[in-house]
């Protein structure tokens, strides 16, 4: 019988080398963590102004070491080096935006009621847990990170172990940046200290990305202790084709939504449903422009593509597509493991593609497009919907009226027309069914890591009142 794990090591899915190795924080030094930032939150919550200042610092330090922050998610998970950069700006775009509207967004609200003075205010739960996965290490951490700060709240995050490395170095920018002690703090574990986390008893609250079920455990044990908790789950989004679509268009959108960060995204494109009238044009140009992808080396400014995360996800990937193909799926590009070290796979679309197979149900978090044919929009929405997911969704077309009759009737938590699916600290961000509850982003999801408190003013006892 084997003890509990005391280290963890990454691995550099180019060359498959050990990275790094980390002892493995104990129970104590979690809960000294947390208790630090309950401790520093009493001072943080109370000035709006200066949390403002310190976040616009906060993004000018992301800006300023944007390289070295960008090398170390290539580094440690694979993504080209070109998308790491972007990630980094992203993330310094929502500190600014929520540096500028979150005093805004939680102003007291003025309500005229019964009493002499009635208004709402919005006030910090207090310290917030946030496990946070793999694939956008910076963003997904610091599109929660964002409004909750600014709303006052602190943060203690555990990074997904392959990314150990980039939620330290969060921590370390904060602390550049000149914001407090305490205020955003990383743990350093695997999985197993999730729970340590979630139970410490100043924790207030938790946020979590990742899988339907590790997010399922995630809130029975935040909820079994009355903690609220926003869940970002899996996403299996349709990328749905109509017969006036700009094919063109379309198929450079069908590129950037599936391949993004290698495929693996929640939100990435993952089954193509296009209608059977274009769906011979579409998918040729499709293929076409899947072949023409670099993949190799992802620290290259040139490669658009690098590999997968680990030997799990590339294991599972190829799994899926040759299962696909004995159940008569076909292969129009690509299907195969890159022969050399590192976890590569070619980009890939099939087609002939089929309800029952995995290709079509499970969240397919690699370079693989599965096309579907429709006889028409109706059908293709109804094959968009059926779906355990529905986290985003695209919809292609001219007609702009049918595009938002086919927009309302997706049941996701976003629709994109005539653009891939992309997450904006403007708009606010989550799903429905197992794609989780919960929103982030947005002056929504500012919202809810926060007590909204009614205040009530009166002259005299109300005398009226038999209900509660």
């Amino acid at each position: 019988m084997t003890g509990v794990a005391t280290e963890l090591k990454t691995i550099n899915p180019v060359t498959e080398e050990v990275i790094n190795r980390y002892d493995i924080m104990t129970k104590e030094q979690i809960n000294d963590r947390v208790k630090k930032a309950r401790n520093t939150f009493e001072e943080w919550k109370k000035d709006s102004n200066k949390r403002t200042d310190l976040v616009h610092d906060f993004a000018q330090e992301l800006r300023k070491n944007k390289e070295e922050l960008a090398r170390t998610a290539t580094k440690e998970m694979g993504k080209a080096i070109k998308e790491a950069r972007s990630e980094i700006e992203k993330c310094a775009w929502a500190m600014e935006y929520f540096a500028d509207n979150g005093k805004i967004f939680t102003t007291d609200e003025v309500i005229n009621a019964d009493a002499r003075k009635t208004f709402v205010t919005f006030e910090p739960l207090g310290v917030i847990g946030s496990i946070m996965p793999w694939n956008f290490p910076y963003w997904q951490a610091l599109r929660f990170a964002a409004p909750s700060l600014m709303v006052g709240n602190t943060i203690v995050l555990k990074p997904a172990s392959a990314t150990m490395q980039c939620g330290i170095e969060i921590e370390k920018t904060f602390n550049k940046a000149g914001l407090p002690d305490g205020v955003f703090q990383t743990l350093v574990g695997d999985s197993s200290i999730a729970n340590t986390l979630i139970d410490s008893p100043d924790v207030n609250a938790v946020t979590f990305t990742g899988s339907v079920s590790a997010g399922a455990k995630v809130a029975e044990r935040a909820t079994s202790q009355i903690k609220k908790c926003v869940l970002e789950l899996g996403g299996s989004d349709p990328f749905v084709v109509c017969e006036d679509a700009d094919i063109e268009k379309a198929s450079n959108g069908a590129i950037k939504g599936r391949f993004i960060n290698c495929g693996q995204s929640c939100i990435a494109s993952k089954r193509f449903i296009v209608v059977k009238k274009i769906a011979n044009e579409f998918i040729e140009k499709f293929a076409q422009k899947t072949e023409k992808l670099k993949v190799g080396d992802p620290m290259l400014d040139d490669t658009d593509m690098g590999p997968l995360v680990n030997a799990e996800g590339l294991n599972k990937i190829d799994s899926i597509v040759k299962d696909a193909v004995k159940e008569g799926a076909k292969v129009l590009t690509g299907g195969e493991r890159i022969k050399n070290k590192g976890y590569f796979y070619k980009p890939t679309v099939v087609k002939n593609v089929s309800l029952k197979m995995r290709i079509a149900q499970e969240e397919v978090f690699g370079p693989v497009a599965p096309v579907m044919v429709a006889d028409d929009d109706m059908q293709a929405i109804k094959l968009a919907n059926d779906s355990q997911y529905g986290l985003g969704a695209s919809i292609w077309t001219e007609d702009l009226d049918k595009a938002e009759k086919l927009s309302r009737m997706v049941q996701s938590g976003v629709v994109s027309v005539n653009n891939i699916v992309a997450s904006d600290p403007r708009v606010p961000f989550g799903g429905v069914k197992k794609s989780g509850f919960g929103r982030e982003l947005s002056r929504y999801g500012m919202l809810e890591f926060v007590n909204i408190k009614s205040v009530r003013f009166y002259d005299e006892l109300t005398h009226r009142h038999h209900v509660e």
